[in-house]
């Protein structure tokens, strides 16, 4: 029988009515089409007489589907592996991701300005929407099956409204450059959520660590996610690059050091193996690592032998990560970081903004020519340098550390409070909580809790 402490069937469904129903009312009245989607506008200014061509959702929808593609079946797969909590990776992953990128795109839409009173939407803030989303998806993996659905939900509400805040003082503020959101999705996400599983700690998961591993087959499922990731990861950063040579030289870079950071991430993964055996756990997330560390820089003139040199380090310092770090932010800090997002986004994030505050500084006419100007916008401004433009992307690490810091630690103990039906200590990890799950594996499941039990009481006696 189910825990009545972590019943879902009022707590979760009547949210999810309550925000749907205060979402459609908002959408209603704040958003709608911008002029490349809305009928009469479209057919008003001219375009069609030259073609329906230019319309932008043949410039921009190809890259929203990879995207797409990466938040519900890269992020949700990536996390499956975990031996009994399939269900609820995939699952929750898609709950919280359909209501992010909704709230998404109200609240980017409000910090970014009103077009006469108005939200316009087109399938670029389809794209920005995602990318707020994945950044709640990041900090989902530090509270992976120690939080119930409805705090995810919670957490959610805050996450995204935090994210369109400080995007907006980053990119509409200071100007900076970020595409692929080293700083903005990665970095944000990754200190979010590792703040808010500090303050979730809990003293006594030790009682669920048996369920807390993997099994042969959820380390496959896992794989899933990692190649759909690694493949689409290139179409993630340069999605909302402009058009023409920053956005090809974008995917190019991203290319190129996702292939790098692939052989790091095998290289030191036996390196650090006494057996020279290779992790599962490394090669499912430390070779993504270079796709966050080039996010940044990814349009500049990093080169193909510069997207190389940071992919290869960021292979290397997520690997490392993960083998040494992590046991230590549990043991010392009281993180409990369940996907190890820290090495993942948290420290390749925080690379890809040094890398994208040197090249920024170091960027010339003599390098970019007449395209200076597309890469660095703010280039056109009165007194900007590239030295300058160097010193606020470093101001933006800085400022985006400190907002998922407060941020994540306020919604931490909003989180904290005992009423949206937390799992217990002795049952996080658990699918058969919050799911019904088939009767053979629940079957299986209770074997295995008996078996578990019967061990422990042989260790204690």
């Amino acid at each position: 029988m189910a825990d009545p402490s972590t019943n879902m069937r009022l707590r979760l469904g009547i949210l999810c009515i309550i925000l749907e129903v205060i979402l459609i009312i908002l959408f209603g009245t704040l958003v709608e089409y911008n002029e490349d989607t809305d009928a009469k506008h479209w057919n008003e200014n001219g375009k069609h007489n030259e073609s329906q061509y230019d319309n932008e959702f043949y410039f921009r929808y190809p890259s929203f589907q990879d995207v797409h593609v990466m938040i519900f079946v890269g992020f949700g797969f990536l996390m499956t592996f975990l031996q009994r909590y399939g269900f609820s990776s995939v699952g929750f992953n898609f709950l919280i991701a359909a209501f992010s990128l909704q709230w998404a795109t109200l609240m980017q839409g409000f910090v970014h300005g009103l077009h006469h009173g108005k939200i316009q939407v087109g399938v670029t803030s389809m794209i920005n929407a995602d990318f707020c989303t994945g950044s709640v998806l990041i900090s989902f993996g530090a509270v992976l099956g120690k939080t119930s659905p409805v705090q995810l939900l919670v957490m959610s509400i805050f996450e995204v409204t935090l994210f369109a805040v400080n995007e907006h003082i980053l990119i509409g503020i200071l100007k900076i450059n970020d595409a692929g959101g080293s700083m903005t999705i990665h970095t944000f996400g990754a200190y979010f959520g590792l703040m808010v599983t500090r303050v979730l700690y809990r003293p006594n998961l030790d009682k669920s660590k048996h369920r807390n591993s993997s099994v042969y087959h959820s380390d496959l499922f896992a794989m899933i996610g990692t190649i759909y990731l690694w493949m689409f990861w290139p179409s993630f950063n340069s999605a909302i690059t402009n058009y023409g040579d920053p956005q090809h030289r974008t995917a190019m870079n991203t290319y190129y050091s996702l292939a790098s950071c692939t052989l790091a991430t095998f290289a030191f993964s036996a390196l650090v193996s006494p057996e020279g055996k290779l992790d599962m756990v490394h090669i499912q997330n430390a070779a993504l690592a270079g796709g966050v560390a080039v996010g940044t820089a990814g349009e500049m003139m990093l080169t193909p032998f510069g997207s190389m040199i940071v992919g290869f380090l960021a292979g290397t310092i997520s690997v490392l990560g993960y083998k040494y770090l992590t046991p230590v932010l549990e043991e010392k800090l009281k993180i409990q970081d369940t996907c190890g997002i820290h090495n993942l986004h948290g420290m390749p994030g925080v690379l890809g903004a040094v890398v994208g505050a040197v090249t920024a500084a170091l960027a010339s006419k003599d390098v970019y020519g007449d395209g200076l100007h597309r890469v660095f916008g703010a280039s056109q401004s009165e007194g900007w340098t590239p030295a300058s433009h160097g010193g606020r992307q470093g101001i933006s690490l800085a400022v985006t550390m400190g907002m998922a810091l407060i941020g994540g630690l306020i919604t931490g103990f909003i989180l904290k409070i005992p009423i949206y039906g937390a799992p217990p200590d002795t049952h996080c990890f658990e699918d058969t909580l919050y799911w019904e799950v088939p009767g053979e594996e629940e079957d299986q499941y209770v074997l295995a809790e008996v078996s578990t039990r019967n061990e422990v009481e042989k260790l204690n006696g």
